[in-house]
């Protein structure tokens, strides 16, 4: 894909699938369930698209797959922070439905193309706690999203099991914190994950694919 408008952006995500601890899209393996559904949050610290700034904003991406995300026909709704102007709006829609981006750059274009059914971007406040080494977050989107994530437990001792993934060909992330995570949402792409797959990260990416 040729891209016109050049963007960048470093931040933190956390997000919530409905397979086992061990997601089998990070191993190159089809979904444990045979299907796949998944809701993410991103808070952005430093972003760019061209020259319009994407600094402090959020957003939430729900996605639902009959079956394993490169097998396609899924659905995709974008939540975008509504503190955000016309301009910036318009610039997270694109960066997250894979414009303005080259192909297999990124997950978001991935995604995006896996994802025929997309419903129309939704504007509502974001609430976003996360910490990326504790393996904790809240996410709050009133009457749309609550998805939490935290440590997995032994599930003798209940102390807390810490384990990463380091991926240096990801289009994601370098490395990403495991965790359990729990998500409700409604609207369209209605999910309910109970102490399934949890994701931790903080992330470098642009235009051009993962830059750290």
């Amino acid at each position: 894909m040729a891209v016109s408008i050049e963007w960048e952006i470093k931040g933190t995500e956390f997000a919530n699938c409905n397979c086992i601890y061990a997601c089998p899209c990070q191993f190159n393996a089809l979904p444990d369930k045979g299907f796949c559904e998944a809701v993410a949050a991103f808070h952005i610290d430093q972003g760019r698209f061209g020259d319009i700034r994407l600094d402090g904003l959020r957003a939430v991406t729900m996605y639902r797959w009959p079956a394993a995300v490169h097998q396609g026909n899924g659905s995709m709704q974008l939540v975008i922070d509504e503190r955000a102007d016309p301009r910036q709006r318009e610039a997270l829609e694109k960066i997250l439905s894979g414009q303005e981006t080259e192909d297999m750059a990124t997950m978001w274009w991935v995604f995006a193309a896996m994802s025929p059914n997309k419903h129309a971007p939704q504007f509502h406040p974001i609430n976003f706690d996360v910490d990326v080494d504790a393996r904790r977050a809240r996410v709050d989107v009133p009457g749309l999203v609550v998805s939490t994530g935290e440590p997995i437990r032994n599930p003798v001792t209940g102390v807390e099991h810490r384990v990463r993934i380091d991926f240096p060909q990801s289009f994601e992330f370098a490395q990403a914190e495991i965790a359990s995570g729990t998500s409700k949402t409604a609207g369209p792409i209605a999910l309910d994950l109970k102490d399934t797959y949890g994701q931790f990260a903080h992330i470098h990416l642009s235009h051009k694919g993962r830059l750290n």
